[in-house]
C-alpha cells in the first residue's frame, strides 16, 4: 500500500492510500478537521459496468497528521517535477486510454458475433422465439439487478411517472427483439443483418412522421439510395430469401428506430445512466412478455425441448439447451452495455462507423460458421448497403455540425 497527499490550494488538501484492491480519497478543507474519505473500486476501469463509490463522512481513523505534502501517485495529481512529469505522463495516459477503447471495441463485437451465433443454433433446433426472447430479456432483469444488490453499480431509483415514459421503449425494445429472432430462425444471419442495414432509411421516415421540425438535408436524402439499393440487390440474390424472414427483418427496424425516435419524445427529463435504463427496460420488457409465452408457448416446451435434444448435436440435453438460451440472453446484455461503453468514449460518428464494421464482422463471421451459400449479387449488394450506411453516417454529422453553428 502506498499512502500519498495532494495539496488542493492554501487551506485544502487530499489524502491518498492506494492499494492492488482500491484507491482511497480523503479530502478535507483545513489541515485539521477532516471530512470525506472517499473509496474507488481500481478494477472500474476494466470493468466499465461497476460504478461504486462509497463516502464515509468524518473517519475516526484518519487525523489531519500528514501536515507535509508528499508526491502523489494520485489521478491528476503533479509530482515535484512539475510540468516536465505531466508531459511524461500524457503519452502513457493516451496509450493506456487507446488501449482500453481497442479491449472494449474487441469485447463489443466478439459479444455481438457470438450472441448471433448462440442465438441461431438455439432457433434451429428450438423454434420457440418468443421464449428464447423471454429468457434474453430475463438475463438482462438479473444481471441488472446483480449489479444493484450487490452494490457493484448505482442504483436509480424510477418514480411511477419515470417507468410511465420508459415503458414505450421497452415495449419497441420487446417487438424488434422478438421479430428479429423470428428472421433469425427463418433465413441466415447475414442475411438478417443485411436487411437491418437498412435502418438508417427507418430513422429519417419515423423522424419525419413523429417528431414536429424535423429536417434533412438533401445528401442525408440521397445516401438513403445505397442502402436500399443494395438490401434491394441482396434480397433479390439471397439464396435462403423467404418473405417470412425478409418481413419480420424489415420490422424489427421499425421498432428499432421507433425506440430510438420514443426516446427523444418521451425521455425528457428522465436521466438514467445506460446500464439502469437498460435493466428497466429489460424488467419492463421481460413481465410484458411472460403472460403471453405462457399463453403461446407454455404448452409445447416439453414437446420441443424433447425435439431439439433429439435433433441436435451429442449431449444436447435439455439442462444443455437452457444453458445455451441463458448464454445467448447473457451475450445480448453484453454487447448492448459495450456498446455504450465504446459511445462513451468515441465521438457519434465514431461510433456509427465502428456499429457499421461490426456488422460486416458479423455477417462475415456468419457465413463462415454457418458455411452460407452466398452469390456474387448478394455480396455486391450488401457492399453496397453497409457502403451507404458509412456515407449516411459522415453526411448526418456534417449535416449536424452545419445545423449546430447556424443556432
Amino acid at each position: 500500500m502506498i499512502a500519498f497527499a495532494t495539496p488542493l490550494g492554501n487551506t485544502s488538501w487530499k489524502l491518498g492510500y492506494r492499494s492492488l484492491k482500491s484507491v482511497i480519497y480523503f479530502q478535507s478543507t483545513t489541515s485539521s478537521h477532516p471530512r470525506k474519505l472517499t473509496i474507488r473500486p481500481s478494477i472500474q476501469p476494466w470493468l466499465p459496468f461497476v460504478q461504486n463509490q462509497k463516502t464515509v463522512d468524518h473517519p475516526s481513523h484518519l487525523t489531519s497528521s500528514f501536515s507535509s505534502p508528499m508526491m502523489t501517485l494520485g489521478d491528476g495529481a503533479e509530482s515535484s517535477t512539475g510540468t516536465s512529469s505531466s508531459n511524461v505522463r500524457q503519452p502513457v495516459q493516451s496509450l493506456q486510454k487507446l488501449i482500453a477503447l481497442t479491449f472494449y471495441i474487441g469485447c463489443w463485437y466478439a459479444a455481438n458475433i457470438l450472441f448471433n451465433i448462440y442465438n441461431k443454433r438455439v432457433l434451429k433446433v428450438f423454434p420457440l422465439f418468443a421464449t428464447v426472447t423471454l429468457v434474453q430479456f430475463l438475463m438482462g432483469s438479473l444481471v441488472g439487478l446483480a449489479l444493484w444488490i450487490s452494490g457493484l453499480h448505482r442504483f436509480q431509483k424510477a418514480s411511477l411517472e419515470d417507468l410511465k415514459k420508459i415503458y414505450p421503449l421497452a415495449l419497441s425494445h420487446l417487438i424488434g427483439n422478438v421479430l428479429t429472432n423470428v428472421s433469425l430462425r427463418q433465413v441466415a444471419v447475414s442475411f438478417t443483418h443485411t436487411i437491418k442495414a437498412a435502418e438508417p432509411f427507418f430513422s429519417v421516415a419515423l423522424s419525419k412522421l413523429f417528431i414536429p421540425g424535423t429536417a434533412y438535408t438533401i445528401w442525408v436524402y440521397l445516401s438513403l439510395i445505397p442502402i436500399v439499393g443494395g438490401v434491394t440487390l441482396a434480397s433479390i440474390s439471397e439464396v435462403s430469401f423467404n418473405w417470412i424472414g425478409f418481413l419480420t427483418a424489415m420490422a424489427s427496424n421499425v421498432a428499432f428506430q421507433s425506440r430510438n425516435v420514443l426516446s427523444k419524445k418521451f425521455m425528457k427529463g428522465v436521466q438514467f445512466d445506460n446500464l439502469n435504463l437498460f435493466a428497466y427496460i429489460s424488467i419492463l420488457s421481460f413481465v410484458t412478455m411472460l403472460p403471453f409465452t405462457l399463453l403461446l408457448e407454455a404448452g409445447r416446451w416439453r414437446e420441443m425441448a424433447s425435439v431439439a435434444t433429439h435433433i441436435g448435436s451429442e449431449g444436447c440435453t435439455i439442462p444443455v439447451l437452457l444453458l445455451r438460451i441463458a448464454i445467448a440472453g447473457f451475450l445480448h446484455f453484453l454487447y448492448n452495455q459495450f456498446s455504450y461503453v465504446v459511445l462513451k468514449r468515441v465521438n457519434p460518428v465514431t461510433h456509427s462507423v465502428g456499429n457499421t464494421m461490426k456488422r460486416v464482422a458479423v455477417i462475415v463471421s456468419s457465413v463462415i460458421v454457418f458455411k452460407n451459400q452466398v452469390t456474387l449479387l448478394n455480396k455486391i449488394g450488401t457492399a453496397i448497403a453497409i457502403a451507404g450506411v458509412a456515407i449516411y453516417s459522415q453526411v448526418k454529422n456534417i449535416s449536424t455540425k452545419k445545423k449546430e453553428k447556424i443556432e
